[in-house]
């Protein structure tokens, strides 16, 4: 028995659909791209996920770290002495 030959169109993967790259990210906060790069080096800012050279961040893990910097009482670094 044969079985059916379909030729359904290939359609590819959008694997990275929930996915940023730093410079879109840093377009998105108003900061450089160099920047997350410091705060990646320093392990702060929102976890990314590197990928060769790229580091990509997922949406939702920005979006809930964003949401962790939340302060009621915003505290103002002092500059000079006191």
């Amino acid at each position: 028995m044969k079985q059916p030959h379909t030729d359904a169109p290939y359609e590819p993967l959008n694997l990275l659909a929930d996915w940023i790259s730093r410079d879109q990210l840093a377009g998105e906060l108003g900061i450089t791209a160099d920047t997350l790069a410091r705060w990646e080096a320093r392990r702060q800012g929102p976890p990314c996920t590197r990928i060769g050279r790229k580091s990509l961040y997922r949406r939702i893990a920005v979006q809930d770290w964003i949401r962790a910097q939340e302060q009621v009482h915003p505290v103002r670094k002092s500059r000079g002495r006191s």
